[in-house]
């Protein structure tokens, strides 16, 4: 049967992706799907999406993609494109930009192809979205900000946005929850994150899920250290009806 696997923020960590992608070893026929944040901090960003945009079977738009499109936009305001820029260079777009020096004819080409990203991926029982999304708001009302920057308005609701699906998220760390560890998942009402910091000197573990086998795959991206754990080991449950 094929699987649906999902890979946290990888943030140029290319060795990182790779070694994930070998242990979690999908087949052709699975279906691989990114939660964005493939850019920016790591020293590989350029290889990663060009990776990703081979082989994966999507990715949706995090919020170094939408920085790295704004920075690179063609604003007619150019005090406030400075500024755009500036602000994507001081949250690791520099990184991006010296990954692309030694593939200069990329950059246009993964331009194109990051800006047709989508915002969401509606899975049926699971939905994709880089940072959450906003339990005030209709899901028709959904503005791509909060689709890619949300973080304690979505954590902190109270019910599920969704009666029958699960959201898959990534963008905040796992490890800036209280009392999480690093490296560990974690479920909330009606939702996962598996952003366990792969650009983070604390962390480092990269993570890909498969939710029909409810099983973590993880690669350290510093020490390369890899473990496959049942998510009944490798996820703290904020709501413990959510991972059965």
């Amino acid at each position: 049967m094929p699987r649906q696997l999902f890979i946290g923020d990888i943030h140029g960590h290319y060795d990182g992706l790779r070694a994930l992608w070998d242990l979690m070893a999908p087949d052709p026929s699975d279906q691989v799907y990114c939660v964005g944040d493939l850019i920016d901090r790591g020293p590989r960003s350029a290889e990663v999406v060009e990776f990703v945009r081979r082989y994966a079977t999507e990715c949706v738009r995090g919020n170094h993609e939408q920085l790295l499109i704004d920075a690179l936009g063609e604003d007619k305001d150019e005090a406030l494109h400075l500024s755009t820029l500036e602000g994507w260079l001081y949250s690791g777009g520099q990184a991006t930009l010296n990954s692309y020096e030694a593939h200069p004819g990329l950059l246009e080409d993964h331009l194109h192809w990051i800006r047709q990203r989508p915002s969401y991926v509606d899975l049926g029982h699971l939905w994709l979205v880089h940072a959450g999304i906003n339990p005030a708001l209709p899901l028709q009302q959904q503005t791509p900000y909060d689709l890619c920057w949300i973080r304690d308005t979505f954590h902190s609701s109270k019910t599920p946005f969704f009666p029958d699906k699960v959201i898959i998220t990534g963008h905040t760390i796992t490890f800036t929850f209280p009392a999480i560890q690093p490296g560990q998942v974690v479920a909330g009402r009606g939702w996962i994150d598996i952003d366990t910091g792969a650009y983070h000197p604390r962390s480092g573990w990269l993570t890909g899920l498969d939710w029909e086998a409810q099983r973590v795959y993880q690669v350290n991206v510093f020490s390369f250290e890899q473990r496959v754990r049942p998510c009944s080991e490798a996820i703290s449950i904020l709501d413990p009806n959510l991972v059965r």
